[in-house]
């Protein structure tokens, strides 16, 4: 008799039996994720040109200084940055020291093949037609490959956008980690996935149950977290109401990002996280942060000054609570199918 799973919809809550349970030597871990991108206009129109690959020497220092924190990121990379040669060769060096993993980061207006109208709904591949989402992936997945010498085994949509055939394509594709479910965000109103009911917990995405679902960790804090996503849904269609209770410090939520999130919040997050049992904390930010100038979050010198203290207080706070960093080759391990990283050859 065939067990039923997942069936690699990722807009669909996962079954009971495609929870994953990690080895319990693997305890509870962290994981940094950088979605590698070029840089453009947040507030402008979708465009296939106007943007840059200029925050290389933003992004030295940071590796440089989440290698001295002894934190191996998975740069999620896109097609512009991994099609830059300088900006190729310097990750290609970091991967090849071993201080760093490659994975895919697909924006559809950017990447190949471009036979899709530039909008905001098509800014999501997971909800372009099958063949273009195949198409794209693969266009990403072959220029990684040219520039490494082997495929990206970990995935993220750009703006999160997985849709109802994503998971299948990436498995066919030899993808073994997904990690583009923002649980506890909707993203409807935007044309975008909502990801409404999704577990924090790892679980089998594909059909085929070789590719691993690794949510964005986001926390509910605050007296009334028990009432967890149902009462922060509830609170959000009545208005202001949302916003009071954050205010108030009753209900919050909050996403592991450097980006918007101020400090004293994300260690409410790292200590709800970690009451709800949940192995993986799974941080996040865009690289052109960690160059002034190109995101709202880091404007200038002193924005970039207040970047890394955040993390001296993140990581130092993940210290006094015990939670280490995690490669994603350990991650991999501490699950029932094994993959090695991606590495330059």
């Amino acid at each position: 008799m065939t067990v039923p799973h997942h069936d690699g919809n990722l807009l669909q809550p996962p079954l009971a039996q495609d929870m994953i349970t990690l080895d319990p030597a693997f305890g509870t871990r962290f994981m940094l994720f950088v979605d590698t991108e070029e840089e453009f206009d947040w507030d402008a129109p979708f465009s296939r040109a106007g943007h840059g690959v200029t925050a290389l020497a933003g992004m030295a220092r940071g590796q440089a200084y989440f290698a001295a924190a002894g934190v191996k990121p998975i740069y999620v990379t896109d097609y512009p940055v991994i099609d830059d040669d300088a900006a190729a060769a310097m990750m290609a060096q970091w991967a090849s020291d071993g201080a760093a993993d490659i994975g895919a980061h697909l924006h559809p207006w950017v990447n190949p093949p471009h036979v899709e109208a530039v909008n905001a709904a098509n800014s999501y591949v997971g909800f372009l037609p099958e063949a273009v989402e195949r198409a794209k992936l693969e266009a990403l997945c072959v220029r990684i490959e040219q520039r490494f010498g082997c495929r990206p085994i970990a995935y993220r949509a750009g703006r999160y956008g997985v849709g109802p055939n994503s998971a299948r394509l990436l498995e066919e594709a030899g993808f073994r980690l997904d990690s583009s479910v923002r649980s506890r965000f909707d993203y409807s109103h935007q044309h975008g996935p909502d990801f409404h009911g999704l577990p924090q917990l790892p679980y089998w995405a594909g059909p085929g149950r070789s590719l691993i679902e690794l949510p964005l960790s986001t926390a509910f804090a605050g007296l009334l977290r028990g009432g967890g996503e149902r009462l922060y849904r509830a609170a959000q269609a009545m208005g202001p109401l949302a916003g009071a209770l954050s205010r108030a410090r009753m209900l919050s939520r909050i996403p592991l990002t450097p980006e918007g999130v101020p400090l004293h919040e994300a260690i409410a997050a790292i200590d709800a996280l970690i009451e709800e049992g949940v192995p993986v904390l799974n941080f996040s930010f865009h690289s052109p942060t960690l160059e002034p100038g190109h995101t709202p979050y880091v404007r200038n010198e002193g924005d970039r000054t207040a970047f890394y203290a955040w993390w001296d207080g993140v990581l130092a706070h993940l210290a006094r609570r015990g939670v280490t960093a995690a490669t994603l080759d350990q991650f991999i391990a501490a699950v029932p199918v094994h993959a090695r990283a991606c590495q330059a050859a």
